[in-house]
């Protein structure tokens, strides 16, 4: 713990004039590298430094970011002056859930450290990898991008609370682009951590696959649009869980919105008793851990449903109060630039009984997806396009397909869901999570496979 950095922030805060105040302050070291095709697009490393003053007063928060830690207590008394002046308009009685205070120390528990990797060991990896794909048969492009983080984090509040901790982030993907006529596709290879930089190397064997794939795709039929039993993948299944019920859960969105707020009342059966869905920010390491948030809180797993019932959402303090819920640790924020909000961690849905095999067997005719380009939703619907997919032919997974889009209502998609895999894994991607402006933000999935009914295929129509 540094004394001085503790003294420097507790010192500004004694200038508070608000129900509530607190201080976030952050140093990171970034290195990000782009290749396409033979061109190298970027190579970079930054260091950024700045932090932020958050206060509460009457319901009006007040919130100042800065990039120099002189006069902190200036800044405290701007926070705090912005604070009045809205809550004055405001006069809201916003009460925060009661966290005990604590000091802690919360040092790196890092396998490889990326920041100690040098710059031209980076650049001489991905740039094998970028000609291995541009060696593959029909392959005519590339993409390969990378980026690692090395973050020191400083956060005291009026409470008493004080946490040093220091974290790493790091994350790449390899996409191999096929070309025939007018049709372009593509298939990738992704990997991601918050501890080892060892999940980038000896890719080379996925880069081969995700080559075939793309290289595939050109000549596979368009699948046929209609309504078939689907298989999905636990990445898939993990980005489903993710974009379709997690930001649902968020309670800052949710407490504005009745109808919702409704849909998601605890106690409301979803699904089978197999199936469980839970976000944490404990499980790990994954790019969604940490052991505290942005606002102090101790992260801990949080089910969502708890044997098909709905059992809990994710909360900030502030939600949490508003509605008489446990505070769950997921209050986040990208950078000090931004004031935290309610965020996703490492979202999950757990393990069930049933084999791979099983999921097949009485499939006369469906489809089976893996992993997925994200998607779009839009309250309870969602549309997803996975990057592979195959038809299922009599318990047998048979041809290639193309064109994939899965649609429907996630509530209905819940409860179709009739086998859950014993098979979890975790999945750490490069990407993040978008949401108020702040993305991407470090998270994760974990998922098994999932067999669902009755599923809405998009496709070409015969």
């Amino acid at each position: 713990m540094d004394p001085r950095m503790k003294d420097l922030m507790a010192k500004a805060l004694k200038h508070s004039t608000a129900e509530y105040c607190e201080i976030r302050i952050e140093e990171t070291h970034e290195t990000a590298i782009r290749l396409r095709g033979n061109d190298i697009e970027l190579v970079s490393q930054t260091v950024s430094a700045g932090g932020n003053v958050r206060a509460l007063y009457r319901g009006g928060w007040g919130f100042v970011s800065f990039n120099r830690l002189d006069n902190l207590e200036k800044k405290v008394e701007e926070a705090c002056a912005q604070a009045k002046i809205l809550g004055e308009r405001l006069n809201k009685d916003i009460k925060l859930y009661p966290v005990e205070p604590v000091e802690d120390h919360v040092p790196g528990n890092f396998g490889k450290e990326a920041f100690a990797v040098p710059l031209k060991d980076k650049m001489e990896l991905l740039q094998g990898y970028n000609k291995l794909i541009l060696g593959c048969p029909e392959i005519t492009s590339s993409s390969v991008r990378y980026f690692d983080r090395h973050t020191h984090w400083y956060f005291a509040n009026s409470e008493g609370t004080y946490i040093y901790q220091e974290k790493m982030d790091l994350g790449g993907g390899l996409t191999a682009i096929a070309t025939k006529d007018d049709l372009t596709t593509q298939d990738y290879v992704n990997f991601g951590s918050n501890s080892d930089y060892n999940v980038a190397l000896g890719l080379e064997d996925e880069i081969r696959e995700a080559a075939e794939a793309a290289r595939q795709m050109l000549y596979a039929p368009v699948v046929e649009a209609g309504q078939y039993t689907v298989i999905l993948d636990p990445d898939m299944s993990g980005l489903f869980v993710h974009e379709a019920f997690g930001h649902l859960s968020e309670a800052d969105d949710l407490d504005e919105d009745e109808r919702m707020k409704e849909l998601l009342k605890i106690g409301t059966r979803y699904g089978t008793d197999d199936l469980n869905i839970y976000d944490s920010g404990i499980e790990g390491p994954n790019r969604g851990e940490c052991k505290y948030d942005d606002e102090g809180v101790p992260m801990q797993r949080t089910y969502l449903i708890k044997n098909g019932v709905i059992a809990g959402h994710l909360h900030s303090r502030e939600s949490a109060a508003k509605m008489g819920e446990a505070v769950t640790g997921n209050a986040r924020a990208l950078n000090y630039r931004f004031p935290p909000i309610v965020r996703m961690r490492t979202t999950c849905i757990g393990p069930g009984k049933h084999t791979f095999e099983e999921m097949l067997q009485g499939v006369s005719l469906g489809i089976y997806v893996q992993g997925g380009y994200g998607g779009q939703t839009n309250g309870e619907m969602f549309t997803f396009a996975p990057s592979r997919a195959y038809m299922i032919r009599n318990g047998s997974i048979a041809e290639m397909v193309r064109d994939v889009n899965l649609t429907g209502n996630v509530f209905d998609t819940l409860r179709n869901i009739d086998m859950i895999g014993n098979d979890f894994v975790y999945k750490n991607s490069p990407g993040g999570c978008g949401k108020g402006a702040q993305g991407p933000l470090p998270v994760a999935q974990g998922s098994p496979h999932i067999r669902i009914q009755n599923v809405i295929v998009g496709g070409e129509k015969k």
